[in-house]
């Protein structure tokens, strides 16, 4: 977009490296810059803190601390920060530049979105907060204005780490920031200021329901209101704002935003799998189906309630089934709302005049936080305690912190009186081990490896004479190594058994016909046969005589032995009847010639000689005198 002349950081050179362009977008808490990487000559987009929140020194601590902790995630779904630096008092990140557009751009143009084109968004979103589960990162802003589709179909999830950076304090006062996020913020994420991975969950069935139906599940005039139905209302099923949503979509966002955080997926794996199996079960008609919104979203809390009243189609995470289960009503739930009550009290009070009692001695004070990282959960609990703050653990693995030490705390700095910090405490390294997926489908084996928190490496395909086809040879690194989250697994997947070309060894040796066929794995038998045309030794038949076996296939091979002889009865010195007749008897046929007249009738001379060896049928020549 163009941009004003007057913005004075066009044109100007950050930190004697980043060269700012132009200005892409200016939210609540900072505005984003195209500028040129000098030194690697390359597009980054530069996301520099507004003056007002740079002067806090708390949140520029805690601003840098998470911007290293989202620079730390590497994953092609993830925004990836290059660098954070400060400039003359402007406090900034160098960030990847992605061409394209927001979600809610995106919204803007289509309105409400088929189930498909919701969960190809959704799926890649969930994929990238599952990588920062993994390392410990709760991104706590998921909206459509952090999800961009870049221009060669990649989504992406920006802004990690930044909207943790945001304390209590400065979302209670940049109201505009508020409303941009409230709408997305869990229960407990209002109620009591924590959040964790299934923060994140809800606001991702938040933002399908905004996909589906093209509004947001809760809206009013002002950021509290938004914040008070979240708290004390369901999100409602999102066919009750807009007609032909399917029920696979109904069933994700009542289960992903689910009032109590124990009732939903664990974290964003979890819910990938659910919207994975749930998809998978769906009909083309069911994906395809383009919503239309048939109303606004109820200004009152209460009254999205009532419309939510009903048939709640739900998935069961924890079952194991992840398909679409029987349709029931939500229980009844008594819900507190004292201390949200209060804060509206006390909210209103503020505006006529008593908010500095609130803030400086009411409930609203704040104060510090003892510096309890690196210390002994138990330690830092007692710690916590002394200081009259409440504590609840969070354990998170840790290739860097031993076991049990406290990795972080949530706030880090300050609090309000008698509030509660969260500690991350180190479950030590985490490891997972290799399952035994040898003879499996591919298919299980893959999820099989997901399960257990590992990836799949290079798959090679290779033939085995036992193995079926699609099932796994082997795996490497061996079964029960143990490794780290995420670590790659090679699969060696079988093709089958190896076919193997049969050819036509007729008229070819037998010897040589036998050897070929035995080297090539073929099982081989002969049978031998007189033959008149086939010399003896060479191949007559051969059975199959082409095509394709495997090894072991039995190819008989049908051997000449020549033609059938018979041996000549030697008749010389006999008479010639007698002579005629043995040689008759042997099938010949007897020619006589006479020497001298024949007068004594003695054979004299035979042709051929007695002993001979002549085919059966064969004419003798007897010479008699």
């Amino acid at each position: 977009m163009d941009v004003p002349v007057s913005d004075p950081l066009v044109g100007r050179l950050l930190d004697g490296r980043y060269a700012v362009r132009s200005r892409i977008a200016r939210g609540g808490m900072a505005t984003v810059y195209l500028a040129v990487d000098q030194r690697l000559e390359r597009d980054v987009a530069v996301k520099v803190m507004h003056a007002g929140l740079s002067a806090d020194e708390d949140f520029v601590r805690r601003f840098i601390r998470e911007a290293r902790s989202a620079a730390r995630l590497s994953h092609p779904g993830i925004v990836q920060v290059f660098d954070q630096g400060e400039d003359d008092g402007i406090v900034f990140l160098a960030m990847e530049h992605v061409a394209g557009r927001t979600l809610r751009d995106l919204m803007r143009e289509r309105g409400p979105l088929s189930a498909r084109e919701a969960l190809d968004v959704l799926e890649p979103v969930l994929d990238a907060l599952a990588a920062a589960h993994r390392a410990g990162i709760v991104h706590r802003d998921i909206k459509p204005e952090n999800v961009l589709l870049a221009d060669d179909g990649r989504v992406k999830v920006a802004d990690f780490g930044l909207a943790r950076a945001v304390s209590t304090s400065t979302v209670a006062s940049q109201t505009g920031v508020l409303l941009g996020t409230v709408a997305y913020l869990a229960p407990e994420q209002v109620e009591r200021g924590v959040a964790d991975a299934r923060s994140d969950v809800y606001a991702a069935g938040v933002l399908l329901f905004e996909m589906a139906t093209g509004s947001k599940p809760f809206e009013g005039e002002t950021a509290l209101q938004v914040a008070y139905q979240h708290v004390h209302d369901d999100v409602p099923a999102p066919s009750t704002r807009a007609s032909g949503v399917a029920p696979l979509v109904d069933g994700i966002v009542l289960t992903a935003a689910a009032h109590d955080p124990d009732e939903r997926p664990g974290d964003a794996r979890e819910l990938l799998i659910i919207v994975r199996e749930a998809r998978r079960r769906a009909t083309d008609d069911d994906l395809d189906r383009r919503p239309q919104a048939h109303r606004t979203a109820p200004a009152s809390g209460r009254d999205a309630a009532t419309v939510a009243i009903g048939a709640r189609p739900a998935l069961d995470h924890r079952s194991g089934d992840t398909g679409l289960i029987a349709v029931h009503a939500p229980p009844a739930r008594r819900r507190h709302r004292g201390r949200v009550v209060l804060l509206i009290v006390l909210l209103a009070a503020g505006l006529l005049g008593v908010g500095g009692w609130y803030g400086g001695a009411g409930p609203g004070a704040y104060t510090a936080v003892p510096a309890v990282v690196g210390e002994p959960a138990a330690d830092a609990q007692a710690e916590l305690t002394r200081a009259q703050l409440r504590s609840t653990v969070v354990e998170q693995y840790s290739e860097t912190d031993p076991a049990g030490r406290v990795i972080s705390a949530d706030p880090g700095s300050r609090v309000r009186k008698n509030g509660s910090v969260t500690l991350v405490v180190s479950r030590g390294p985490e490891r997972h081990p290799v399952p035994a997926v040898a003879g499996r489908p591919e298919a299980a084996a893959r999820e099989a490896l997901a399960n257990n928190g590992l990836s799949i490496g290079p798959v090679t395909r290779a033939y085995d004479e036992k193995v079926a086809a699609g099932r796994v040879v082997s795996s490497d690194p061996a079964v029960s190594t143990r490794l780290r989250s995420g670590s790659a697994v090679t699969l060696v997947v079988s093709r089958g058994r190896r076919p193997i070309a049969i050819r036509s060894y007729v008229g070819t040796a037998a010897d040589q016909a036998a050897a070929a066929l035995t080297k090539a794995g073929l099982r081989v038998t002969t049978r031998q046969v007189f033959d008149d045309t086939v010399a003896e030794g060479d191949v007559v038949s051969q059975r199959p005589a082409s095509g394709t076996g495997f090894a072991g296939t039995q190819v008989a091979l049908v051997v000449s032995k020549g033609p059938e002889l018979v041996s000549v009865e030697p008749v010389i010195g006999r008479q010639i009847g007698e002579a005629t007749r043995l040689l008759q008897a042997q099938g010949f046929t007897v020619v006589v010639q006479k020497a001298f007249g024949g007068f004594f009738g003695t054979v004299r001379f035979q042709t051929p000689s007695g002993g001979a060896r002549v085919k059966p049928g064969a004419t003798i020549t007897l010479t008699v005198i």
